[in-house]
């Protein structure tokens, strides 16, 4: 039994787009949110495949114990939407082009509807859509494969510790260095892809930017951080930081200044980089800069 929540309003524990699948001996993989609620759907689940019911089934679920109807079993407050879906042979095909998308890194888009589930590789606009009138006429739709990006340029300690963080997230990550055989380089087998460049004024042509695209700059000096910046700093980022102490990073936005760059520019980056949380060692440090992204990717939620 497939379990998605295609709906999630307020405080919710469960968000759009998150997902379970339960088998008739209760193993599962996945999460709706956890407590009492996700336990009774897993029970549910269990009782549902033991039947002859394949219809698709929608839930409604309110985190409030004063609610009329549809208590969740949680006060959290807001409310969520779950589909159910007891797979059948014919979603073989769709799973099967779901995964080989999966596996290359590719896009696509998963679709629900009262008739179940279906996968196109056009990938859609935006990443999640809802029209939901009832249970006989909605349509969910939600872009597949990593949801957003991460550009580290800068391969050393604090890219290996962060790239180990980020890989548990919905982040493709890249990574650009221009020192080949560097041994944090070569151990760093978290991140899609490992780039070594000549300079890092090419970064201006290698990377792109985007509305769900991330970067930061943490090479191994001044002068590699001052040229990757000016290659990137005029592209579309959703999160641009820059690790350094507060006194490299007011001398760079100063000779950014006197070059011309824009103030305004200057001061949407993320500088000196990270949460101030006092962090030390490589691993306090990407904790700080994984913190201050997340609260980024999840301001507008």
């Amino acid at each position: 039994m497939l379990l998605y929540v295609i709906e999630s309003k307020g405080s919710s524990p469960g968000r759009q787009g998150f997902m379970m699948v339960v088998n008739e001996a209760g193993e599962m993989h996945g999460s709706l949110g956890g407590g009492i609620m996700e336990h009774k759907f897993v029970e549910l689940a269990k009782e549902k495949l033991q039947g002859q019911q394949d219809r698709v089934l929608l839930f409604n679920q309110k985190h409030d114990k004063v609610a009329a109807r549809n208590q969740s079993g949680m006060i959290c407050s807001g409310e969520q939407t779950i589909l159910m879906h007891r797979a059948n042979p014919a979603d073989l095909p769709f799973i099967e082009r779901i995964a080989a998308s999966l596996h290359a890194n590719g896009h696509g888009c998963l679709q629900f509807s009262p008739t179940g589930i279906a996968f196109s590789e056009k990938i859609p606009t935006q990443q999640f859509y809802l029209n939901l009138t009832d249970e006989q006429n909605f349509l969910y739709e939600e872009k597949t494969g990593f949801k957003n990006e991460l550009i580290i340029i800068g391969g050393g300690h604090v890219a290996l510790a962060l790239s180990k963080l980020i890989s548990a997230l919905d982040f493709y990550i890249r990574l650009y260095d221009h020192r080949d055989n560097l041994y944090t380089m070569q151990q760093n087998l978290f991140v899609q892809e490992k780039n070594v460049v000549n300079d890092f004024a090419g970064l201006a042509e290698l990377v792109t930017g985007g509305p769900d695209h991330f970067a930061v700059v943490m090479t191994v000096g001044y002068r590699t951080d001052a040229i990757a910046l000016k290659a990137i700093i005029n592209k579309n980022w959703k999160y641009l930081g820059i690790l350094g102490s507060n006194y490299k990073i007011a001398k760079l936005k100063n000779d950014f200044e006197k070059e011309g760059f824009s103030p305004h520019r200057l001061s949407s980056i993320h500088a000196p980089i990270g949460i101030a949380i006092k962090s030390q060692t490589p691993e306090e440090i990407a904790i700080s800069i994984a913190a201050e992204m997340i609260l980024v990717k999840n301001r507008d939620c």
